[in-house]
């Protein structure tokens, strides 16, 4: 599979992205079929991708159950979290108390850099204005960055969230790189009883009414009888931040 460097007009050099391969992806489509999270997470960590693959984790309401599939596997597998500046503080500490609990080695903090932030936001209110623009400085580029050394990336996506997830398979081939899913097929019965039955520390504020948790502006409690991602951009019609996008609009 050769390797190709693509140059973006809006970003400058991308990743060394590798061309598609239909028949390998097929491959690894049929594989993942027949497993299940922790099998498609071995696929994703072991063997032709071992040290080729990074976690996407958010460290949000969902996110401790991935992190300790993955720490059950390799711990010290790199996991990219994007620090957006405009974070809930209780999601910091989350962070950091997960990381301490499952023995996570390599957590890596992106951010937009302070040029960029004054450039594009230098008053901090764009998300306010143009929220697909602040997504996209602050989650998007940094994230291309972060994933440029790696061949693939595991995401905590499952299908039942957003209309666009409704047809993901458990491994796709996006921007230049696999993406595998290994959550793709669970619901919140099975993400809250595994967490349960791990022992694994909440997201303090899934209690105070948050139960999808993103940057602090962007973010508000969910109503009784809402959808539970209701909450996030509430009152648009966004309902992806745009690092997960299957149609080329994100990484």
């Amino acid at each position: 599979m050769s390797n190709v460097t693509v140059i973006d007009a809006k970003r400058g050099i991308r990743p060394h992205a590798a061309e598609e391969n239909p028949a390998q992806l097929k491959e690894l489509q049929d594989r993942a079929m027949g497993r299940d999270a922790h099998g498609i997470l071995e696929l994703a960590l072991t063997g032709d991708f071992a040290g080729k693959t990074a976690v996407v984790s958010s460290f949000g309401a969902e996110s401790a159950v991935l992190l300790k599939l993955v720490a059950d596997i390799d711990p010290n597998t790199p996991i990219l979290f994007l620090n957006t500046g405009k974070l809930f503080g209780e999601t910091l500490r989350y962070r950091d108390r997960l990381q301490d609990v499952l023995g996570l080695g390599d957590v890596r903090s992106l951010s937009p850099s302070l040029q960029e932030r004054t450039a594009k936001d230098a008053e901090g209110t764009l998300w306010s204005k143009n929220a697909d623009a602040c997504c996209d400085f602050r989650k998007t580029i940094p994230l291309a960055r972060a994933l440029a050394p790696f061949r693939a990336q595991v995401t905590g996506r499952k299908r039942f969230q957003t209309r666009e997830r409704a047809d993901m398979l458990p491994v796709e081939f996006h921007d230049g790189r696999y993406r595998f899913n290994p959550l793709w097929q669970w619901d919140l019965h099975q993400l809250e009883a595994f967490a349960q039955r791990h022992n694994l520390p909440a997201h303090p504020l899934v209690e105070d009414g948050y139960p999808s948790i993103g940057c602090m502006p962007c973010t508000r409690r969910v109503q009784a009888g809402e959808d539970y991602r209701a909450g996030r951009w509430a009152g648009t019609e966004k309902d992806e931040c745009g690092i997960h996008l299957t149609d080329g609009g994100g990484i």
